[in-house]
């Protein structure tokens, strides 16, 4: 058997606030250089690259959803019901990382078959620790769906 490279982790990033999502970036691209990022601004956009359609009709499928919740057009309460319903993608583990730490977000999350919930940090040092942190477990200990198709 041939050593073959490791094919990259895709990460699909759903959030609007751009420095949230280069500081993301950063943090993801800083030690683990199997992680392909791809980002959208909202729900529809996201729900469009998950279903390929129009501009993301060649895109990959991700191996794992990173979601702000408060995001326009299409929130992403409304995202993570949409992918719920949707027995295509609702295997796809997805954590929702969002300024809420409202209790009401937090079960709205869970019950939408969210795999974790994480309230954002509000120090740039302690965004980039928490992204890392996610990195390390989700891209390093846990297996994923994509994982036993590699």
């Amino acid at each position: 058997m041939k050593n073959e490279p490791m094919k990259s982790i895709i990460l699909l990033l759903v959030d609007d606030d751009t420095d949230d999502v280069r500081l993301t970036r950063k943090a993801l691209t800083r030690k683990n250089l199997r992680i392909d990022v791809h980002d959208v601004q909202n729900g529809i956009e996201a729900l469009a690259f998950l279903r390929k359609q129009g501009k993301f009709k060649d895109k990959p499928t991700p191996d794992l959803i990173l979601t702000d919740l408060n995001m326009p057009k299409m929130d992403g309460r409304e995202l993570l019901q949409e992918i719920n319903m949707d027995e295509a993608l609702r295997d796809i583990p997805l954590i929702v990382l969002t300024t809420s730490s409202g209790e009401e977000d937090i079960l709205h999350a869970y019950k939408m078959n969210a795999n974790c919930f994480i309230t954002k940090p509000v120090g740039w040092k302690e965004f980039i620790r928490v992204v890392e942190y996610i990195d390390g477990f989700w891209f390093n200990i846990a297996k994923l769906p994509g994982d036993i198709t590699r």
